[in-house]
C-alpha cells in the first residue's frame, strides 16, 4: 500500500503538506485518467512559490469561488497580495471578475451594500431595507453582471475568483471516490476525532476505471446540487438528457442516475407535472421508482395500465418493500377493474403492551427512554438501542468480511467502510467470508470473537457499530441474553438487503441474562403508527419465534 503521510498540526502549513500528498497520490494512481486540465494544474501548482501554493489551498478549502482580499489574512502566508500575484499570473485565480449582484450581496455586509448603492437605494426607497430585502430587490434593479470594482469603486479591498476550483473538485473526486468527503478528513484524523480501519490495498485499487465514469459522476452530482437549490425540474431533465442520456455501464453510476431520476420525478409530481413525473419514474429503476409510478397511475385513474405494469413483479419483487407495496396496491387495482382480487398475505399481529404514563416523564429524554425507565428491573434491565444493537453485533462478528481488501472496495485511508457496501454484489463477493463469520454462531466461538473485535477495534469508524451506544455493559447483556440462532436469523436478513434492513428495528431491548432470554420492544407514542420497515421486521420476528412487542403509550 502506498503510504499517505498526514502532516502534523504543529506545521503552520499542515494543510499544504496534506494537499501535496493527496496530489501525489492521485498522480500516481490516476495517471491514465488525467486530462490536460489536471496535468496543467499539477505542473503549474508545483512551480508556484510556497506562499502562493498555501494561499491557493486555503481558497480551495473554503466555500465558494469568490473571495475578498480583506478576508484572506493568514499569518503563516504573510503578504496576501504577494501570494496572490503568482496565482493571478498563472490563471489559477482571476482578479476583479465580473459577478452578479446576487453574488455581490453574499460578499458584502448590509452596511457595505448601503454604502455601495447609496444613491440607487435612495431613489428606490430602500435606504432602510434589510439585507434580505436588498438581496431580493437589487437583482430587479441591476440585473447585468459587473466587475467588483465597477459595482463599488470606493471598495477598501479587491475581489478575486478561484478559477481552478472545477479542476480541484475533479482531483478531490479521484482521491476520495466521492464528493461527500473533503480535505478536512486529514485534520480530523490528525486531531484524533476520527480513526479508520487500516486495510491493505495497492496502487491499482481505485474508484474509477475510465474518465467517462468521472464525467458521469460529476454530471449527476451537479444536477443533484442544482435540484437541491430549487432549479426548475424541466431544465434539469433537459440537462440530464443532453449530458447523460443513458445509464452508464458502470452499475454503481447507473444506480446513481436511477436515484437522480427518482428525485426529479418526486419533485415533478409534487409540482403537479404528472406526465414528466411518470417519464422520470420510468428511468428510476425497478424498486421504489416503480412503486411511485404505479401509485401515480392509480391516482390518475390508469388502473389497467398500472395493473399490467405491476403483475410481472408480483413473483419476483425487487425488494421486501416492493413486495409489501404491491400486496396492497394490486388488490385495489383489481377491485376497481372488477376483477378477481388477489388475496393479500395476512400480516401477523405482534404482541402489544399498553402503558399509561404522565406526559411529564418524557420532557427530557423522549417517550422511548421513559418507557425504558418504567419497564426496567434490576434483574431485567431495559436499554434504548433502536437500530444500533443487532447491527452493531453483526458488524463486530463480521468485521473481517466487511473490511476484506477486495478490488474496488478500499482506495484511500479515510474510509469508514467499503465503497461497495450497498451495491448488489457486495455480499456475493464476500459470501465465503460471511459464511465463515456466521459459522462461529454454530460452534460457540461467537462470543469470544465479538468481544475480541470490540476490544481491538473500539472507536474505529464503522458503518454498523455505534460505539457510544454499544458499551461493554450492553454488549455483555446482549451476549448473555440473545440466542445464537436468533442472531444468525437477524444477520442473514441484514445481509439480504443491508441498506433497507439496517433500519426499522425496535427501540428497546429488555434482557433477562440469568435465564438467557430477552424481548425487543417497539415504542409508539399517542398517535404514532408503525412504519412499513418496522412492520416487515415484526413479521420476520413473528415468523422466526423472536420475542418482540409493540408498546403503545397513552398519557395520563
Amino acid at each position: 500500500m502506498m503510504p499517505l503521510p498526514i502532516a502534523s498540526l504543529s506545521d503552520p502549513r499542515y494543510y499544504l503538506a496534506n494537499f501535496r500528498a493527496a496530489l501525489d497520490w492521485v498522480a500516481a494512481r490516476y495517471d491514465d485518467l488525467l486530462g490536460g486540465e489536471e496535468r496543467d494544474f499539477l505542473s503549474v501548482f508545483a512551480a508556484l512559490p510556497e506562499a502562493a501554493q498555501a494561499l491557493l489551498v486555503r481558497l480551495v478549502m473554503r466555500r465558494g469561488e469568490h473571495f475578498r482580499t480583506s478576508r484572506l489574512s493568514y499569518a503563516e502566508i504573510g503578504d496576501t497580495d504577494a501570494a496572490l500575484a503568482p496565482l493571478i499570473a498563472s490563471g489559477l485565480v482571476e482578479a476583479d471578475p465580473a459577478l452578479s449582484v446576487e453574488e455581490l450581496c453574499r460578499q458584502l455586509r448590509l452596511v457595505e451594500l448601503r454604502q455601495a448603492f447609496a444613491e440607487t437605494l435612495a431613489e428606490a426607497g430602500l435606504s432602510r431595507a434589510t439585507k434580505g430585502e436588498l438581496t431580493t430587490r437589487l437583482p430587479e434593479l441591476m440585473p447585468a453582471p459587473r466587475r467588483y470594482s465597477a459595482w463599488w469603486p470606493e471598495a477598501p479591498d479587491r475581489l478575486v475568483r478561484l478559477t481552478a476550483m472545477p479542476t480541484c473538485e475533479r482531483l478531490r473526486l479521484m482521491f476520495f471516490g466521492n464528493l461527500r468527503q473533503d480535505w478536512s478528513e486529514f485534520v480530523l484524523t490528525e486531531l484524533g476525532h476520527q480513526r479508520f480501519e487500516t486495510v491493505p490495498f495497492g496502487a491499482e485499487s481505485r474508484a474509477f476505471r475510465h474518465r467517462a465514469e468521472l464525467d458521469a459522476y460529476l454530471v449527476l452530482h451537479d444536477l443533484g446540487e442544482r435540484l437541491a437549490a430549487g432549479e426548475a425540474v424541466s431544465d434539469l431533465v433537459e440537462a440530464l438528457s443532453e449530458n447523460l442520456p443513458e445509464p452508464p455501464r458502470n452499475p454503481w453510476l447507473a444506480a446513481r442516475r436511477h436515484r437522480l431520476a427518482l428525485r426529479l420525478g418526486r419533485e415533478a409530481e409534487r409540482q403537479g407535472d404528472t406526465e414528466l413525473a411518470l417519464g422520470l419514474y420510468a428511468q428510476g429503476g425497478e424498486d421504489e421508482a416503480l412503486v411511485r409510478r404505479l401509485r401515480l397511475l392509480e391516482r390518475l385513474g390508469e388502473h389497467r395500465v398500472a395493473l399490467d405494469l405491476a403483475r410481472p413483479f408480483l413473483d419476483t419483487p425487487a425488494s421486501e418493500a416492493q413486495r409489501q407495496a404491491l400486496a396492497r396496491l394490486v388488490p385495489r387495482l383489481e377491485k376497481r377493474l372488477g376483477l378477481a382480487v388477489t388475496p393479500s398475505p395476512a400480516e401477523p399481529a405482534p404482541e402489544r403492551l399498553t402503558l399509561t404514563l404522565p406526559q411529564t416523564l418524557v420532557a427530557g429524554g423522549g417517550v422511548e427512554r421513559a418507557v425504558a425507565e418504567h419497564l426496567s428491573l434490576p434483574e431485567a434491565p431495559v436499554r434504548y438501542v433502536e437500530n444500533g444493537l443487532l447491527t452493531g453485533l453483526f458488524g463486530l462478528l463480521c468485521w473481517e468480511a466487511i473490511y476484506a481488501p477486495l478490488p474496488g472496495a478500499f482506495f484511500h485511508p479515510f474510509q469508514s467502510g467499503p465503497a461497495d457496501l450497498y451495491r448488489p454484489d457486495f455480499v456475493s463477493r464476500r459470501r465465503a467470508r460471511f459464511d465463515a463469520c456466521l459459522a462461529r454462531l454454530e460452534n460457540g466461538d461467537y462470543r469470544a470473537a465479538i468481544r475480541a473485535t470490540w476490544a481491538a477495534k473500539r472507536g474505529l469508524a464503522s458503518p454498523f457499530v455505534a460505539w457510544e451506544l454499544l458499551d461493554q455493559e450492553l454488549l455483555e447483556l446482549a451476549l448473555a441474553s440473545l440466542p445464537p440462532a436468533h442472531l444468525r436469523a437477524c444477520f442473514e436478513r441484514l445481509l439480504a438487503d443491508l441498506k433497507a434492513n439496517r433500519a426499522g428495528l425496535p427501540d428497546l431491548i429488555q434482557c433477562f441474562p440469568e435465564r438467557g432470554d430477552y424481548r425487543l420492544i417497539e415504542v409508539k407514542g399517542p398517535g404514532d403508527r408503525l412504519q412499513d420497515n418496522q412492520r416487515r421486521w415484526l413479521a420476520f420476528f413473528h415468523d422466526r419465534g423472536i420475542p418482540a412487542a409493540v408498546c403503545q403509550v397513552r398519557w395520563q
